[in-house]
């Protein structure tokens, strides 16, 4: 048996997902989410093999639930997204279903998670990178999902202090403390606002409204001095990005 769990905040959809599994006797419904923080606590409990996901959802979108989830799963989109995020899903080789969609169509997409379920190296699908590659040109986030243990935290992009490279991971600083994600800050830096953002050293991405000042420290390495006291190197490149932006 495939074990399912059908994530979607409008009921209707959801009820169009029970219709179509109906007559499918391999697939065990373990339950519905109406939202994606509901969808993070049964997922990570009940650990099903497919979900039905819906990527437009408030709180927290399909992608987010995804980053949030440490349990490896098929996932089925399901989206209003348009073509050019389209392209975004193919490449990395997930299938979709985008609304309003048939039962045809919804049949193709349930066999091919019957066969990538029965594949032995099933490659995990990387939210993060899929939400970046599925933006267009001039969107940027507005918020930013960590887990910590089983709590989840959502840092809204206007208290994001700055970013720091931690190995793996990525330290994100706001409001006195720091949060762990695993993300490369190459994607972080490509998902928000260059003009709000800005790379002033290899290993940090400020932004630049917390900055108060540049100054030097004793021996002479220029520094960025936040809001709230706290200083972040600043390189002679970035240096000179951050007067080409701020117009210094």
């Amino acid at each position: 048996m495939i074990r399912a769990v059908i994530v979607d905040d409008e009921e209707l959809a959801r009820g169009l997902v029970h219709e179509f599994l109906r007559d499918e006797d391999d697939i065990e419904i373990l339950c519905d989410c109406g939202n994606g923080f509901e969808a993070v606590k049964a997922i990570s409990e009940r650990k099903p093999d497919l979900v039905f996901l819906d990527v437009q959802m408030p709180k927290l979108d399909g992608f987010e639930v995804l980053e949030l989830i440490e349990t490896p799963v098929e996932v089925i989109f399901v989206t209003a997204y348009d073509q050019f995020a389209m392209k975004a899903f193919d490449a990395a080789a997930i299938d979709y279903l985008l609304k309003p969609f048939s039962l045809e169509r919804f049949r193709v997409a349930l066999d091919r998670a019957r066969r990538r379920l029965g594949e032995k190296n099933q490659a995990p699908v990387n939210a993060v990178e899929l939400k970046v590659a599925s933006r267009k040109p001039d969107e940027f986030i507005q918020r930013i999902v960590v887990k910590d243990g089983s709590r989840v935290h959502v840092i809204p992009i206007e208290k994001l202090d700055y970013a720091e490279v931690q190995d793996d991971y990525v330290g994100l600083r706001s409001a006195g403390r720091t949060y762990l994600k695993q993300q490369s800050m190459a994607s972080l830096e490509a998902s928000l606002d260059p003009g709000r953002f800005l790379r002033i050293h290899r290993a940090y991405l400020v932004n630049i409204e917390k900055i108060t000042k540049i100054d030097q420290d004793m021996a002479g390495a220029r520094v960025a001095v936040l809001a709230d006291g706290s200083e972040v190197p600043v390189s002679r490149s970035g240096y000179a990005r951050f007067r080409e932006l701020v117009g210094g």
